[in-house]
């Protein structure tokens, strides 16, 4: 039976392979908003088509590498180049909240970066990341405390672009039969903002299991490319499914060290 730092770990893993090969797919199908994000380094839209696909490549050969052998210079360049994917695009002009909603995409391999034992030296960098590998309670408390800062930070992002009236969330929830799209936009914000603060404040794995349903099946509703969108928020699913099962793991702990205090108390 695997124990929780190797679920953690299992998970946190196809969820940074789903990021970056759902990212990737769509540099290799060439997605014309790409364009936007290339216009921030003044690359023209003739150049930025030609660079996509191999764009595209390189970020689908990544997500394959950490999936079969995950390294930590791969994890560690993951960070970087998610948060820079990410942050191209309020760069680009979007709402800020777009850059926090994608926290995902450089939080689940921060995360697993974390639970490795971070980078000591620079062999490490390059030497297979063991899922074995026995972890202490601290490690573990650190990737809790990461996991609840990321998963708190994609939903309230996603919360805030339903609050803004993003038109392509609006369009989503037309398409699906409601006759006033703004007013869902507002309740799901609301809750989403909400559920947010509860995995920052008070994760309980019950109400976590109830956000990560929502979470799966809300990111469904793309109306283009939908099964590139659902795979790409793989960080997201990850970051919240990892830190259910750390969730557990901590409680546990604070149970068993509240009852040694007991013990140890006077009589």
């Amino acid at each position: 039976m695997l124990r929780t730092e190797q679920k953690i770990h299992y998970v946190l893993r196809i969820a940074i392979a789903m990021c970056f090969i759902g990212h990737g797919a769509f540099g290799i199908i060439t997605k014309p908003i790409w364009c936007n994000y290339f216009a921030v380094f003044g690359i023209d839209t003739n150049a930025a088509y030609a660079l996509m696909p191999w764009v595209g490549g390189v970020d689908i050969l990544m997500g394959v590498i950490m999936l079969f052998y995950p390294m930590r210079a791969i994890a560690l360049w993951l960070v970087v180049w998610g948060s820079l994917t990410a942050f191209l695009r309020p760069a680009s002009g979007e709402p800020f909240a777009e850059f926090i909603e994608r926290a995902g995409n450089f939080g689940a391999p921060l995360a697993l970066l974390i639970l490795s034992g971070g980078i000591k030296n620079l062999r490490q960098l390059f030497v297979r990341i063991d899922a074995d590998a026995m972890v202490d309670d601290k490690t573990i408390n650190n990737v809790f405390n990461c996991l609840k800062i990321i998963g708190f930070l994609l939903l309230v992002g996603h919360g805030s672009l339903n609050l803004i009236q993003k038109k392509g969330l609006l369009s989503q929830y037309a398409s699906l039969g409601f006759t006033n799209p703004a007013k869902v936009a507002l309740f799901v914000g609301v809750f989403e903002i909400a559920a947010a603060l509860v995995v920052l404040i008070k994760p309980i794995r019950t109400v976590l299991l109830v956000f990560i349903i929502w979470k799966i099946s809300s990111e469904l509703l793309y109306p283009h490319y939908e099964v590139f969108e659902w795979i790409e928020r793989g960080g997201s699913y990850g970051t919240l499914i990892a830190l259910w099962f750390a969730t557990k793991y901590v409680s546990s702990n604070l149970t068993i060290n509240s009852l040694q205090k007991q013990d140890f108390q006077p009589k």
